[in-house]
């Protein structure tokens, strides 16, 4: 997902990020493996953060600088899709979200 006109202190904080993986991971019902690990860049930076996943892993690069946001939220099981234009502007102010959607398999 691209992210856009996002608020920057939210980019900002951690606890806005931790509580966006959190939701996620309840609403998709994923298994959370290890300890999610997040990066606080110097200012103006913002933050990248990586939750390792049964299903694969959840990941975000925020841009405070430019209220931008990249999440990916890889899955190697179909999963119920939660709203998440709607997510995003709960959590981070998001005025845009283009999400896409790649179908993944093996081809036996």
């Amino acid at each position: 997902m691209d992210v856009s006109g996002c608020s920057p202190e939210r980019l900002k904080s951690l606890a806005v990020l931790v509580a966006l993986f959190e939701e996620l991971i309840v609403l998709m019902e994923l298994k959370v493996v290890g300890q999610p690990q997040w990066h606080v860049f110097p200012e103006p930076g913002g933050i990248t953060g990586l939750t390792l996943l049964a299903e694969s892993h959840l990941s975000i690069h925020t841009f405070p600088e430019h209220g931008f946001a990249a999440l990916n939220v890889y899955c190697c099981r179909p999963r119920v899709c939660p709203d998440f234009p709607a997510l995003l502007a709960r959590h981070l102010g998001a005025q845009s979200s283009h999400v896409r959607e790649l179908v993944r398999g093996v081809k036996a």
